[in-house]
C-alpha cells in the first residue's frame, strides 16, 4: 500500500486534481498537472502517471470528471466511456470507482451506462461536502468555469447538467487562468476613450490576475498565449495587444490599469449569475458565500462587497493548516475521496486497512 488507501482524482479538461489519503481518510496531500485532454488521452496516461511517480500505487482510486467535454470525443457519452478505459488501463491493479452525482460513486466499469450522471458531475461532489458545512451558496471559481450552487441541507440546484446549468446560472464559463480576455469584455475605458478589444486570443485572465496581484503561485500551468513567459512584464504585453498598443518602458501602470478593470468585469459576470441564482428564492437574502477553487479570492472580495459572510470550502474538514488552501482549490478531488470514506458502497477500501468505519470525517 505503498500510495495509500486512496487517491482522490477530479479529471478535467485541462487539468488533473488528485488528494491523497491515507488508510484512515486522514488528507495527506495535493496538487494538479497539466492534462490538456484535447491533445490526446495520452495526456491524461502522463498525467497519471505523474502521481503515481510521487505518491506510489493507490489501493483504491476514487473518480469524478468534467473531461469528457474535450472535443476529442464525439460526443459526452464517448467521452465518459474513453476516459474510464483510460484510466482502468494506467491503474489496473487498483479498485476504481467514479462520482455519479445522486447515483454516489459506481465501479468505473459501469461508468457508461450512467453516462449522463458521470459527466461533469465534479461541482456536485463539491457540494455534498460543502453544504455539511452549513447552508449558503458555493461558488467554486476555477481556471476555466464558475459553479454556483445554493446549498441548504444538501444541493439546490435548479440544472444538473452542463446545458441545464448554463441555463440556470449555475454554471458561468469564466475562470481566472484559461478563460481568454476577449470573452470578458468587448470593449474597454482606455486613454480616455472607449476602445474594442480585438476578437484574437493575445491573452488570458491569468495575465489579468497576474497584473493585478492575485493570481496564486503555480495556478497557470499551461503556456502562455504567445509562448512566452508567465512574468509580469510579458503578461503586460500580452494584455496591452488586446488594445492594439506596445509595451513601453513606462507602460506598466497602463496594463495594470486595464487588468484591474477587467478583473471588475468578470467579478461583475460572476455576481449577476449569482443574483440569477438568488432569485430563485431558495436561500436567505443574505446568505453566506462559500469560496472554492483557485479563484476563490473573487468570491472574498464578493462577500466583501456585498456586506455578507464567507467562509472556505474546507473550514469544517479536518485538514492539516498546511493543506487548507489548496483543499480548497482542488475541492472535487478532496471532495470525492472523502465520500469514498464516507459512503457506501466503498467502505472496504484496502483489505489491510483498519476497520470498515475508521474515517476522520463525518458530516453529522
Amino acid at each position: 500500500m505503498d500510495g495509500g488507501a486512496l487517491i482522490g482524482l477530479d479529471i478535467g479538461g485541462a487539468h488533473l486534481k488528485a488528494a491523497l489519503f491515507d488508510e484512515t481518510g486522514t488528507l495527506r496531500d495535493l496538487d494538479q498537472w497539466p492534462c490538456p485532454l484535447w491533445m490526446g488521452l495520452d495526456r491524461l496516461e502522463q498525467a497519471v502517471a505523474a502521481v503515481i511517480a510521487r505518491w506510489g500505487q493507490p489501493c483504491h482510486a476514487a473518480a469524478t470528471m468534467t473531461g469528457e467535454l474535450a472535443d476529442l470525443f464525439d460526443d459526452r457519452a464517448d467521452g465518459v466511456r474513453l476516459i474510464a478505459a483510460t484510466m482502468r488501463s494506467a491503474l489496473p491493479a487498483a479498485a476504481l470507482s467514479v462520482f455519479a452525482g445522486p447515483r454516489g460513486l459506481v465501479p468505473i466499469d459501469a461508468a457508461p451506462d450512467c453516462a449522463e450522471a458521470v459527466a461533469s458531475a465534479n461541482w456536485y461532489a463539491t457540494a455534498l461536502l460543502a453544504a455539511a458545512g452549513g447552508d449558503g451558496v458555493l461558488l467554486d471559481v476555477g481556471s476555466t468555469t464558475t459553479d454556483i450552487v445554493p446549498l441548504g441541507g444538501g444541493p439546490l440546484h435548479a440544472g444538473y447538467s452542463d446545458a441545464e446549468r448554463l441555463d440556470s446560472g449555475e454554471l458561468v464559463y469564466t475562470g481566472v487562468v484559461r478563460t481568454p480576455v476577449m470573452a470578458v469584455a468587448h470593449t474597454v475605458p482606455y486613454g480616455g476613450g472607449r476602445r474594442a478589444l480585438m476578437a484574437e486570443l493575445f491573452a488570458t485572465m491569468a495575465d489579468v490576475h497576474r497584473l493585478t496581484g492575485t493570481l496564486p503561485d503555480g495556478a497557470d500551468q499551461h503556456p502562455t498565449a504567445d509562448g512566452r513567459d508567465h512574468g509580469l512584464t510579458a503578461s503586460a504585453r500580452r494584455l496591452l495587444r488586446m488594445v492594439g498598443d506596445d509595451l513601453e518602458p513606462d507602460g506598466l501602470p497602463k496594463a495594470r490599469r486595464l487588468a484591474g478593470h477587467l478583473a471588475e468585469r468578470q467579478l461583475r459576470r460572476i455576481e449577476d449569475a449569482l443574483d440569477q441564482v438568488l432569485s430563485r428564492g431558495l436561500t436567505a437574502d443574505s446568505p453566506p458565500l462559500v469560496g472554492a477553487g483557485v479563484g476563490r479570492f473573487l468570491v472574498r472580495r464578493l462577500a466583501e462587497r456585498r456586506g455578507v459572510a464567507y467562509r472556505d470550502f474546507e473550514a469544517h474538514l479536518p485538514v492539516a493548516p498546511a493543506l487548507r488552501e489548496r483543499a480548497g482549490w482542488f475541492a472535487p478531488a478532496v471532495s470525492v475521496g472523502w465520500l469514498a470514506f464516507d459512503g457506501a458502497p466503498h467502505k472496504h477500501l484496502c483489505p489491510v486497512a483498519g476497520p470498515a468505519d475508521a474515517v476522520s470525517y463525518s458530516p453529522d
